[in-house]
């Protein structure tokens, strides 16, 4: 077996050293092929250890080792050391302890058990070590050996295409073979251990690009009839590498490991519940009895959860548009105290979903004032986008950033903001302009510098991501049929119409100085405007009467431009089914103070 000369950086980098067999013999490896209780001790030991030094001091401490604790050894220096794909200090290499480890894997390679092999391998690729040094060259070649007896178990063939994948990436040709013995074993007889195993190998890189999707077909199909028996650790890991692997097809089972992650949402780790929570988002699936769960457990944990892991719950509500205030409320209260440490991300994710959703925690004076004292000392740590974002949600529940407006719309930060990512895209434009509006008209006081007409937009309704919920269609028609019959003829109103202000009106009814009802083509004096907002479910939060933060900012605008604005929410009018009920409704609703003509 030899290794292709052709490397890929992504791979390998220039971190890589020789490690040459001239160290002493200064460890003796044994081949145990079961784990022991110094096995698991010795390992337990190693998590605790926080650097390089610590994990030489105590393999020093040691005569005899198995060859999975020396194994497990390298993957800790490496878990130490590694950053992205470099090491942060390459000399750790050269220290004297390692030397002597990795001239005892060189030497005893023939005699290691396949576990010891593979992990050794595999960690020797995470400290990037030279793959044409003699170790790399014996591991890689006892192997291929191994691999060609077809006996190896599924946990270790794994990790040995977790650590050919590092060497030569997915074209690696001693990669089909793996695969094969992979799939040679009935999944029937797999443990759930492996199932899980060989979802994170696929998920490492060996299944990109859609190879091997048959090998993932049965597997999805296979996992939903073992769901129910998954730990919490297995069902965070398999949803997560049907995020990385973009299982979209897989939904069925998304939604079978949603279900059973009600029952262990205590039972994650921070680690594990973020990756749940990032499949749900990944998916857009949500469950009414998964977020019960996440109420019970999360206002008990804010305040000892990692940032992380809470910033992923606001997330996925906000996301999901689920206005938990049992949630909201805990988060907020935490906020006020451990915000300090976190990063502005994390600041930002936390702070939207509030104008998102619309919703005022009871706490909202202490909360706003930590943004306000966060913002005045991070400022220059905000990235433009992230900043922008969390400024313009503020707005949307009027707490109102105008001693930072000013920044905004310097030229500077424009330029900063136009150069970050893929330039200024339509929504980025059109929170500029509603954030402009917004000081224009409710922050009278405000003095600073206006924004540039060419970061202006017409319109907030855009395909895709938008400032405004367009219509809902089926509910438009309804209340069409509904003002045709009140108002004697469709000329008497007009649609889905762009405003000066950027705004479009589902419904625009015009009248004179006494009152009556002004036809749609009619653009000389109008004394009132009335502006129906036709709200059907997709402007409100899930499953309730509470509007979004982008309605509410609208419909507060539009007041303020002197509309007359009526609301017609979907849940009154489901209710209307009869013509006459819905023409009663309508004009109750739009003209509350005039008796109803018959046409």
């Amino acid at each position: 077996m030899s290794l292709s000369t052709t490397r890929d950086p992504l791979y390998l980098t220039g971190g890589s050293v020789c490690l040459h067999a001239d160290a002493s013999d200064r460890f003796r490896l044994t081949n145990q092929q079961s784990a022991t209780l110094d096995d698991e001790g010795f390992v337990e030991q190693l998590g605790h250890c926080s650097s390089s030094r610590h994990v030489f001091k105590l393999l020093l401490s040691l005569q005899t080792m198995s060859d999975m604790m020396a194994a497990s050894a390298l993957q800790r220096i490496a878990e130490l050391e590694r950053d992205a794909n470099v090491l942060k200090d390459p000399a750790v290499l050269d220290h004297d302890v390692l030397k002597a480890l990795c001239f005892q894997f060189e030497q005893d390679s023939k005699r290691l058990t396949d576990t010891g092999l593979v992990r050794a391998l595999h960690a020797c690729t995470q400290l990037l070590v030279d793959p044409w040094s003699t170790l790399m060259i014996r591991l890689v070649s006892e192997s291929q050996e191994r691999l060609d007896r077809g006996a190896m178990a599924i946990k270790d063939l794994c990790v040995l295409a977790q650590a050919l994948l590092a060497l030569e990436g997915p074209d690696c040709a001693m990669l089909k073979p793996v695969i094969e013995q992979i799939q040679g074993h009935k999944m029937t007889e797999w443990s759930l251990e492996n199932l899980t195993q060989v979802y994170s190998m696929l998920q490492a890189g060996v299944g990109v690009g859609g190879r091997y999707q048959n090998l993932l077909n049965s597997m999805n199909t296979y996992t939903i009839s073992v769901a129910s028996s998954l730990s919490p650790s297995s069902i965070s890991q398999i949803l997560n590498s049907l995020v990385v692997l973009n299982q979209t097809q897989a939904i069925p089972l998304v939604i079978m490991l949603c279900k059973h992650t009600v029952k262990h949402v205590s039972r994650f780790s921070d680690g594990e519940l973020v990756h749940v929570l990032e499949a749900l988002m990944h998916f857009g699936h949500s469950d009414q009895y998964f977020v019960d769960a996440l109420e019970k457990h999360v206002p008990k944990n804010t305040f000892t959860m990692e940032a992380e892991a809470v910033t992923k719950v606001l997330q996925y509500c906000g996301r999901r548009l689920i206005l938990s205030k049992a949630i909201f409320d805990a988060v907020a209260e935490s906020f006020v105290y451990r915000a300090d440490s976190y990063s502005t991300s994390q600041i930002a994710r936390q702070i939207m979903p509030f104008g998102k959703l619309g919703y005022l925690p009871p706490n909202a004076g202490e909360l706003f004032c930590k943004v306000e004292g966060i913002l005045q000392t991070r400022f220059s740590q905000f990235q433009p986008r992230t900043l922008l974002n969390l400024l313009h949600c503020c707005t949307l529940i009027e707490r109102f950033p105008v001693n930072f407006v000013a920044k905004v719309f310097n030229p500077y930060f424009l330029q900063q903001l136009e150069a970050w990512g893929n330039g200024l895209d339509k929504i980025l434009l059109s929170q500029l302009t509603q954030l402009f509006m917004t000081v224009k008209l409710e922050c009278p006081f405000y003095k600073g510098p206006n924004l540039l007409p060419k970061y202006r937009v017409k319109s907030f309704l855009t395909p895709g991501r938008s400032l405004e919920t367009p219509v809902d269609i089926l509910l438009y028609n309804r209340v069409k049929a509904g003002l045709i019959d009140l108002l004697g003829a469709r000329a008497y109103f007009a649609s889905r119409v762009l405003t000066p202000y950027c705004y479009t009106l589902d419904v625009e009814i015009k009248l004179d100085e006494e009152g009556y009802v002004l036809p749609a083509s009619h653009h000389e004096i109008i004394y009132r405007r009335i502006a129906l907002c036709i709200d059907g479910h997709k402007r409100f939060c899930a499953n309730t009467h509470h509007l979004l933060g982008k309605e509410v900012i609208k419909q507060r605008h539009l007041k303020l431009l002197g509309y007359d604005v009526v609301q017609i929410p979907f849940y009154d009018f489901d209710k209307l089914w009869d013509r006459a009920e819905i023409v009663e409704y309508l004009h109750k609703k739009i003209f509350p103070h005039s008796y109803r003509l018959s046409w």
